[in-house]
């Protein structure tokens, strides 16, 4: 009985193990899959900030000609 209980203990204990590494190996992916996206967005927001600078000096310099 008591062999029959502690293998039973042993069995848990090896699938929490298992279920732990798992667990670690998702969050490490789902990290990198995360900063992945950071850099991303960073990258969007930069050409979106170029572009719309780009745009304004257009539209000035289209308000200049058209005074002249």
């Amino acid at each position: 009985m008591e062999d029959l209980d502690l293998n039973k203990l042993e069995q848990r204990v090896d699938d929490l193990i298992q279920t732990v590494d798992r667990l670690q190996d998702e969050n490490r992916s789902l990290r990198e899959h995360q900063t992945n996206l950071m850099a991303e967005r960073a990258k969007l927001i930069e050409k979106t900030e170029l572009a719309r600078t780009r745009v304004e000096s257009m539209i000035s310099r289209l308000k200049a000609m058209e005074n002249e």
